[in-house]
């Protein structure tokens, strides 16, 4: 950004970390230094100390220090580019003066002895007075892809021009006793900086702003640079060039605000290296435009190596070559029909093209745009590339294509294609070694790209590529995010970090690593957003997050604040469910704790599953309640639970035979019991004259008390169950009783004995004679109801007592309103 009216320029800090070499910080703010610190160091140090002053003659310019910030920050990750370059680059700081610096790692055995730790190596001023606000080197850059001629570092600065080299810088010669000085060191930067030149990208060049009145004294679209020995320019030359340099490093920022479009320091650049055509080239640069301020629009848009005199010359036929036909393809994943597919000659992969890029005037280079689909008003937070192991090769390096063979009896023909020819391209090849891009915005959207999508046939025309996924996350604002070939890895500015597919298996997240904080820290947050001072430092914002190179290996690391959290799964952690299955999840429950409206953080707790855990807990709890209720019933109905929760089947069948056992002679005795009871029962005689009177099994009272005869207490109860079944009217049928009377019974004048005649008539006398005792006993229960006893009305029930307590004949008096007599 550019402070005030465009006096000074000032940026947020930079640093770069590399896990074998250690860190490199730089300072934003005018007077800004670089600090590097190894990993096998405890202390570091400063960079860049010395104050050469301006030698025109060697075509070092004087650059002023007191405006001079470090607005870019790049370390090696690997010794790939330390061994191809020598040892001379290993760190690069990008200034607001436009100056470049390569630093050295230091001395080692197999490729630099010379330079020191923190040591400057070479210097370039690619752009005087812009500030370099990216810088991008190959970390897998190796001796056959210089051979090749493939580019290996690349700029951006903030007018959006992109410088790009070919060449190696070659090593000085230093005397091996000699002893150099900063100044010295800072000279023969200079002078190793002029053995190579970095060339522009005609297309991004700078755009100057109309002027038809030709008030400007200068072109905006122009500007000078550091000129190499191969132009092989005088000293003369050379100092003229020097003093135009020093003149434009005197520019303030606000001179290039008048003079061009398109200043923007909010703008990020991606390159990748790997990117092949066929032909040396294929190499693709992407620059991303913020966005969101009121005259700034958020875009995505790459830049495409190609080579520009291949489609004109004629090259020899190879056997194995496809026919000349050129028809449209399809994507195995769907998607627009792109391009057609490349001649026979651009199929074939690098190791037998005969042709390729020796010379920059051969190449040019195509626009793409990456579109947002219906979206409008994207503001881009965060970007990340797909850097994992199978990204970055190229397709000379790339196992499928290296190995193919046009014979099926090939020695080195693939195992995993073992009856078809092995592709020649990478467009027979699934997914056609596709690479991602993804970019977050300030709405909580992820759009996913393939960056090696085929560009247009035209240099004049820019084509439009649709994102392949398109992700809306739970976060309101993306912070950062990481992924590869197999995953993405997203974290908010409300802590929430989450892993999805970008190949849209599942719409929903995969895994949940890390919850939001707290719904307070939330409402502060919002709070804080309203406020005129912003944010600020938002500690609980997801800050970095670092992948496995290895897509296969699913682990990584997260940055929370000033916490750290790592994950590591593996296939074999999923076998326990293979044990035992659970029961299905219902969906989220809804309520009224939402989120009010015009608020993007929603009140979902402690973390995005907690949401899951609260429904696995009520259906557990419900669960529970159903299998009581079950037991409940099992037990009331059944008994299941009679001798305790604890007792087992065969515990059950032993109790139940013992029962039986016991119960059988206690069955046995009843039945006697109740043979003589019935016989006894048919003999009572009843006598008209006197009137219905009280029965007895046992001894006959000659009380005219209203109260029955008690029965004896050797009554079985069965037979007391029947008398009272018969007091209620039960029309079931009495009990059949063969038994012979033992009592004798007299009969009236005029009534003549049954005669056994027969065994119907005996049956019918029996009935006969249980129907006059069921008579007899209403009569009885009549009498005694109309004389009205009090006593017995009060402590009437629905189901009376068959037989009262025995009371002694002596017995004179008893209780209540009735009257008693004595025998």
């Amino acid at each position: 950004m550019v402070s005030g009216a465009g006096e000074m320029v000032g940026t947020s800090n930079s640093m770069d970390v590399s896990q074998p070499y250690g860190m490199i910080y730089g300072e934003g703010c005018p007077q800004g230094r670089s600090y590097f610190i190894s990993t096998t160091e405890q202390r570091g140090r400063f960079l860049g100390a010395s104050e050469l002053g301006s030698h025109p003659n060697l075509g070092i310019p004087a650059v002023n220090q007191i405006t001079h910030a470090v607005c870019s920050v790049w370390i090696a990750k690997s010794s790939s580019i330390l061994k191809t370059t020598g040892g001379l680059v290993a760190m690069m700081t990008g200034s607001s003066s436009g100056v470049l610096t390569a630093y050295a790692m230091g001395p080692h055995p197999s490729y630099e002895g010379r330079y020191e730790r923190g040591q400057v190596t070479a210097k370039w001023v690619l752009s005087p007075g812009v500030p370099i606000i990216g810088i991008a080197v190959d970390d897998n850059y190796s001796l056959k892809r210089h051979s090749q001629k493939r580019v290996w570092a690349v700029v951006l600065n903030a007018l959006g021009e992109i410088f790009y080299i070919v060449d190696l810088p070659p090593k000085p010669d230093i005397p091996s006793n000699a002893k150099f000085n900063a100044e010295q060191f800072d000279e023969l930067a200079w002078k190793t900086g002029r053995n190579v030149r970095w060339e522009l990208l005609e297309l991004s060049r700078r755009k100057a702003r109309p002027d038809p009145f030709s008030r400007e004294l200068v072109d905006g679209s122009y500007s000078p640079r550091s000129s190499s020995a191969s132009m092989q320019l005088d000293v003369n030359q050379i100092a003229a060039e020097t003093r135009e340099i020093e003149k434009f490093l005197a520019f303030r920022p606000k001179h290039f605000r008048k003079l061009c479009e398109g200043w923007n320091m909010e703008r990020d650049l991606q390159v990748d290296f790997a990117g092949d055509d066929g032909t040396g080239a294929g190499e693709a640069v992407i620059v991303i435009a913020r966005g969101g301020g009121e005259a700034a629009t958020a875009s995505v848009r790459r830049y495409v190596r190609t080579a520009s005199k291949l489609g004109s010359t004629s090259r020899p036929s190879t056997p194995g070559s496809r026919p000349t036909e050129r028809k449209a393809h399809v994507s195995l994943f769907g998607g627009p029909t792109g391009s057609p597919s490349p001649t026979p000659g651009d199929s074939l992969p690098p190791s037998r093209s005969s042709v390729r890029v020796n010379a920059v005037a051969d190449t040019e280079w195509r626009i793409s745009d990456f579109t947002f689909g219906d979206r409008k008003s994207v503001e881009i937070t965060t970007n990340a590339l797909d850097n994992s192991n199978w990204a970055t090769p190229t397709a000379a390096e790339d196992p499928l294509l290296g190995m193919s063979g046009s014979s099926l009896s090939s020695a080195t023909s693939s195992p995993m294609l073992p009856h078809m020819e092995q592709p020649l391209s990478s467009i027979e090849i699934p997914g056609q070694r596709a690479r991602y891009l993804a970019v977050g915005t300030g709405t909580g959207m992820i759009f996913v790209w393939n960056i090696r999508a085929l560009a247009a046939q035209n240099t004049d025309v820019i084509n439009s590529i649709p994102p392949l996924r398109v992700i809306q996350t739970e976060s309101p604002q993306v912070s950062c995010i990481a992924l590869t070939s197999l995953y993405l890895v997203h974290g908010g500015n409300d802590g929430l970090v989450q892993a999805w597919d970008p190949l849209a298996s599942s719409t929903r997240p995969i895994r949940t690593l890390n919850s939001r904080f707290s719904s307070r820290a939330r409402r502060r947050l919002v709070q804080a957003e309203a406020s005129m001072f912003g944010v600020g430092n938002n500690y609980f914002a997801t800050g970095a997050i670092c992948l496995d190179p290895d897509p296969t290996n699913l682990r990584g690391m997260v940055s929370l604040g000033t916490h750290l959290r790592y994950w590591s799964y593996s296939s074999s952690a999923a076998d326990q469910y293979n044990v035992s299955k659970r029961r299905l999840r219902h969906g989220l429950r809804g309520g009224n704790g939402g989120a009010a409206e015009g608020q993007r953080f929603n009140n979902s707790g402690r973390g995005a599953i907690r949401d899951f855990i609260e429904d696995e807990r009520v259906e557990l709890t419900r669960q529970q309640i159903a299998d009581d209720k079950e037991r409940e019933h099992l037990s009331a109905r059944f008994g299941v639970d009679l001798l305790g929760p604890d007792i087992d089947e065969e515990q059950l069948l032993a109790y139940a035979q013992l029962l039986s056992q016991e119960a059988h002679p206690d069955e046995a005795a009843k039945q006697s019991d109740q043979t003589a009871i019935a016989s006894s029962a048919t003999s009572t005689s009843f006598s008209d004259a006197v009137g219905p009177s009280s029965f007895g099994l046992g001894d006959v009272s000659s009380s005219s008390s209203p109260y029955q005869t008690p029965m004896d207490d050797d009554v079985d109860d069965d037979l007391a169950e029947a008398i009272r079944l018969s007091l209620l009217g039960d029309d079931s049928p009495a009990p059949q009783i063969d038994q012979t009377p033992s009592i004798p019974i007299k009969y009236a004048k005029g009534v003549k004995p049954p005669q056994p005649s027969s065994p119907g008539a005996a049956e019918s006398s029996r009935q006969q004679e249980m129907d006059d005792l069921e008579f007899a006993i209403q009569l009885s229960l009549a009498e005694n109801k109309s004389r009205g006893n009090v006593e017995e009305q009060d402590e009437w029930e629905e189901f009376p007592g068959l037989a009262p307590p025995p009371v002694s004949t002596s017995q004179t008096s008893a209780k209540g309103k009735g009257k008693a007599r004595a025998t």
